[in-house]
């Protein structure tokens, strides 16, 4: 007896070729896995502090325009909610309580973007009425951009911002 079955063919067509992910978003899911192995291989005794130098050296490595901005936001979110923890999410420096990121920065750099970004999760508490921004662009930190985004990040906790 003879397999008469075909193979599967492809659903795109001449020209139409589906891509996937970009190689940027392949990367930040590879250095994602890799930041869960690095993660689980940490001694309890030195997590926290392992986890903001891997912050603070992912900063080091971004060039001048990000890296400035990142500064800043890591010293904000320090600032204002020093109970989120640092650590690396998907190659970015992000802000975490109990284990689940609240905030995190994106560099434009990194996926080629017009301009780096401040995101908050879901567990941000940032809800308003129907509907509210989750992510920001930034373009410069001056002494506005630095009251507003530390006025959000408390927010986001359940602080309320101060008057």
């Amino acid at each position: 007896m003879t397999n008469t079955q075909q193979p599967a063919r492809s659903t795109t067509t001449a020209g139409n070729k589906f891509d996937g992910f970009t190689a940027e978003e392949r990367q930040a899911m590879k250095d994602h896995a890799q930041e869960l192995k690095t993660t689980a291989r940490r001694k309890p005794q030195t997590a926290k502090a392992d986890a903001e130098k891997d912050v603070l050296a992912k900063i080091a490595e971004m060039g001048d325009a990000d890296r400035v901005l990142a500064e800043g936001i890591h010293r904000i979110v320090r600032s204002a909610a020093p109970d989120l923890a640092p650590k690396l999410w998907y190659g970015m420096p992000a802000y975490a309580r109990d284990g689940k990121v609240v905030c995190f920065f994106q560099s434009a750099q990194k996926f080629k973007t017009r301009y780096a970004t401040l995101g908050f999760s879901d567990q941000a508490a940032l809800d308003d009425g129907d509907m509210w921004p989750t992510v920001y662009a930034l373009t410069e930190l001056n002494a506005a951009t630095e009251a507003r985004i530390g006025d959000l990040v408390r927010k986001a906790i359940g602080r309320v911002a101060p008057a």
